[in-house]
């Protein structure tokens, strides 16, 4: 497996994989069918984050298929730009096997190497998985954010996660 930076050309694929992602889990922002992002406005998005020093993309790939990415948003003010907002998604058949674990240790040396001092994110409650992960990694649960997502009629709760480096 290959864990590396998104480039240019990776746009279509990378647009089809967060679509594929987001038909497998019940825990994505967007549900099946929702997002509507063209491969040139991923393109734009992908050269927009590679003038920024506080944002990337990673994406683990395995025999030339995209199976996990690994979004880093960094703050756009000087009072949070030493802060970066993740979002992860990994294909169904490729989860539980360390591919997020690798995602996180690239991000890691990334991080450091921007002076990057906060990482969080924000989980479902109940994604057992995802918040395995996130404590394998160092992140911490800092809050709840109560009724923050409606999930097939139900309302469901986030927790607030970081981790400082």
């Amino acid at each position: 497996m290959l864990i590396r930076e998104i480039k240019l050309d990776d746009a279509e694929r990378f647009v089809n994989l967060i679509k594929q992602v987001e038909n497998e889990s019940k825990f994505m922002l967007f549900e099946s069918g929702e997002r509507r992002i063209t491969p040139e406005e991923q393109v734009k998005r992908i050269e927009a984050m590679r003038k920024s020093e506080n944002s990337t993309i990673f994406i683990a790939e395995e025999e030339n298929q995209l199976i996990g990415y690994l979004i880093a948003i960094g703050g756009n003010a000087k009072r949070n730009q030493h802060s970066v907002y993740l979002v992860i998604g990994i294909l169904a058949q490729y989860r539980g096997l360390g591919v997020g674990t690798k995602l996180f240790e690239q991000l890691e040396k990334w991080a450091k190497d921007q002076n990057v001092h906060r990482l969080e994110l924000t989980v479902v409650t109940r994604n057992e998985a995802g918040l395995r992960l996130y404590k394998k990694m160092g992140f911490d649960i800092e809050g709840t954010k109560k009724h923050s997502l409606y999930i097939e009629g139900n309302f469901v709760d986030e927790y607030y996660m970081s981790k400082i480096l």
